[in-house]
């Protein structure tokens, strides 16, 4: 890996800066929460207007896929176009996609509509990254990033509990439409804000588009994730295998393009030199696992609580606040300062009293068949406590060894890889509920669920031992 370091004065303090990050946290948190509302407005959804299983995992997968295949060319269109200008087109973009899901009449045009909201957020969520590392001075990078992990946790099992609230309230009558307007008022307050606060940045305007490689990777993801949503519902037909195959060449070809590109100077989508960091390729490999089962148990849990335990949107919601609180314990002690002092360590443990909190939620269900909101609680707290920790320093230990030309780029893959994990978690860990469900009840298919989600996020904490044992800012590619 090539190392330089970034002289202390290599970036100005922007005066407005911690504003400036409060519009970027807000743009990051309207997204999160829209990527975890699913599991709890599905089954109103599905009342109002119809559609069967495979249509509630589209509903929350074709969001984060469109997020996942448009990340990369989000980073890069800031790079050229500058992140400020960009920023805004996405949020304003995000604002307009909400409004038309929350107005949508059929299943098929709610889930065309998620599809365009998620394009929307990979437009603007790159931006972020890059804003405010070009905003920040060296010293206070760590306290900036820092911000990003509570937030991150806080709105992924915040967008349970907001949902059910939204829904129970049924503000005019609409419902579970409430969970996509509410973002409108904040938006366009968002907007606002970042119109007065956002500097402008550029990485390196060289940058040119890459449709190849665009296509390239969305047809490898289409053709991973498509059959894992729609295989089960069609009783796993031959062309299910056979595409699920055919992703493999269609990445690995993807990746020989970049590369390609890269050597001949011409502005790669993904550039080849950030997996020369072992930081950024051991944080890919994490995040992909890790956010796979925790966004997969949120939509199952959200569908559990309602569809088995008949509990209300409002009640379903309720019961995952000590999950929430959890996560603001875990994340507040892990970002604050045990996160910076030992690093890696900590977000392994993360990892592993998460999975001990979801072993404790099998527990309980055998334990006190059929279990309520407060005896799930002390397994729901222990396993968002997990999840703090985990989260809170894992964006700053990925992005440390990332320079401010390429952390358009950088961003916007981390964050693709966060999002290709969300839906491959939807996908798989929904068909897994709702395959087994059909056989053998929902507890057990809950349970089962429950088991791999675990598995998964031990497997996040072993694939951490290739992270630095700490961030190191003055390290770059």
């Amino acid at each position: 890996m090539s190392i330089a370091t970034e002289s202390p004065t290599a970036v100005t303090a922007h005066p407005l800066r911690w504003l400036a990050l409060v519009a970027v946290l807000v743009a990051e948190i309207m997204d999160l929460l829209d990527a975890t509302v699913v599991g709890i407005a599905a089954p109103s959804i599905q009342r109002e207007l119809g559609g069967d299983a495979t249509t509630i995992q589209w509903i929350a997968a074709g969001y984060t896929l469109a997020y996942a295949v448009g990340l990369v060319t989000g980073g890069r269109l800031g790079d050229l176009y500058g992140r400020r200008r960009i920023f805004l087109v996405g949020l304003g973009g995000f604002v307009v996609f909400s409004a038309l899901c929350g107005l949508a009449p059929t299943p098929g045009i709610l889930i065309a509509c998620r599809v365009l909201q998620g394009l929307a957020g990979a437009i603007l969520i790159p931006q972020g990254f890059g804003i405010i590392k070009s905003a920040f001075p060296p010293r206070e990078l760590g306290a900036a990033f820092g911000a990003f992990g509570p937030a991150m946790g806080l709105s992924a099992v915040g967008g349970p509990i907001l949902a059910g609230a939204l829904i129970a309230w049924d503000l005019g009558g609409a419902g579970w439409r409430t969970v996509f307007l509410v973002n409108v008022p904040i938006g366009l307050a968002c907007l606002v804000l970042a119109l007065r606060v956002l500097p402008e940045s550029r990485g390196d305007r060289s940058t040119r588009p890459d449709p190849v490689g665009t296509a390239l990777v969305t047809a490898g993801l289409l053709l991973l994730v498509f059959p894992l949503v729609q295989g089960r519902e069609l009783g796993w037909p031959g062309w299910s295998y056979a595409m699920m195959v055919a992703a493999v060449p269609v990445l690995g070809v993807f990746a020989w393009h970049q590369v390609r590109r890269a050597r001949a100077g011409r502005s790669p989508l993904v550039e080849p030199a950030l997996f020369r960091s072992r930081a950024f390729s051991g944080g890919m490999a994490v995040g992909l696992v890790f956010f796979a089962g925790m966004t997969g148990l949120f939509l199952v849990l959200g569908l559990y609580l309602q569809l088995a335990l008949a509990f209300s949107p409002l009640r379903a919601g309720l019961t995952l606040a000590p999950w929430a609180l959890g996560v603001a314990i875990g994340a507040t002690a892990s970002g604050a300062w045990l996160g910076r002092r030992f690093g890696r360590p900590v977000l392994q443990t993360g990892a592993v009293v998460m999975a001990l909190g979801i072993v404790g939620i099998v527990v309980t269900l055998h334990v006190a068949p059929p279990p309520t909101g407060w005896e799930l609680a002390p397994a729901l707290l222990v396993s968002g406590i997990g999840m703090g920790l985990f989260i809170a320093p894992f964006f700053d230990i990925v992005l440390a060894g990332v320079t401010l030309p390429m952390v358009g780029s950088a961003s916007g893959v981390l964050n693709a890889d966060q999002q290709l994990g969300s839906a491959i978690g939807v996908a798989v860990l929904g068909t897994v509920f709702f395959s087994t469900a059909a056989g053998h009840g929902m507890d057990a298919a809950f349970e089962t669920v429950l088991w791999a989600t675990a598995a998964m996020v031990l497997a996040g904490a072993a694939l951490a031992m290739l992270l630095p044992r700490r961030a190191r800012p003055e390290e770059t590619v």
